[in-house]
């Protein structure tokens, strides 16, 4: 761990890099998470609203050359799963979501930008961050982590 990343880690910034630690190793990347991803989730998670734009910089941050797939032929395969073409109504459709986040569930809210798979990269990290944010206003925290979280809210939504 290098010296930068130790000095800010506070009891906010361990919950944060935890996180992006766990967000990461989801995607199979195992290092330490940079400074510039800890403080890009701090940033992304203590938005009032979260628009657009907002979702474009945290993505630019965190996976690098990924961009929206507003374009017809940007298609991606996640799995066995095909997510809607690319397509320019893109950046419409993700807009629509962000404008209904403070109605929905945090699982909600992640399953549903995951469909939509709007970018080329950073779907699922980005996804994640979207969760933690609507978790810091319907729990006031995310200090479980997402793992912990997301199973007991999978479960909770499939009873119903």
């Amino acid at each position: 761990m290098d010296l930068e990343y130790a000095r800010h880690i506070s009891r906010s910034g361990m919950e944060t890099a935890a996180f992006v630690a766990e967000s990461n190793k989801i995607e199979g990347i195992l290092r330490d998470p940079t400074m510039e991803e800890i403080k890009e989730h701090d940033r992304f998670i203590s938005l009032r609203v979260i628009k657009l734009g907002d979702l474009k910089k945290f993505v630019k941050i965190c996976q690098p050359g990924a961009v929206l797939r507003d374009k017809f032929g940007m298609n991606v395969r996640v799995g066995n799963y095909t997510p809607p073409a690319g397509n320019p109504n893109m950046g419409k459709l993700v807009s629509k979501l962000l404008s209904t986040a403070g109605l929905k569930t945090p699982f909600e809210l992640h399953n549903e930008y995951e469909t939509l798979h709007p970018f080329t990269d950073g779907n699922g990290r980005s996804g994640r961050a979207l969760w933690a944010w609507r978790m810091m206003r319907t729990e006031g925290n995310y200090s479980l982590g997402f793992l912990h979280s997301f199973y007991y809210q999978a479960l909770e939504a499939w009873r119903k």
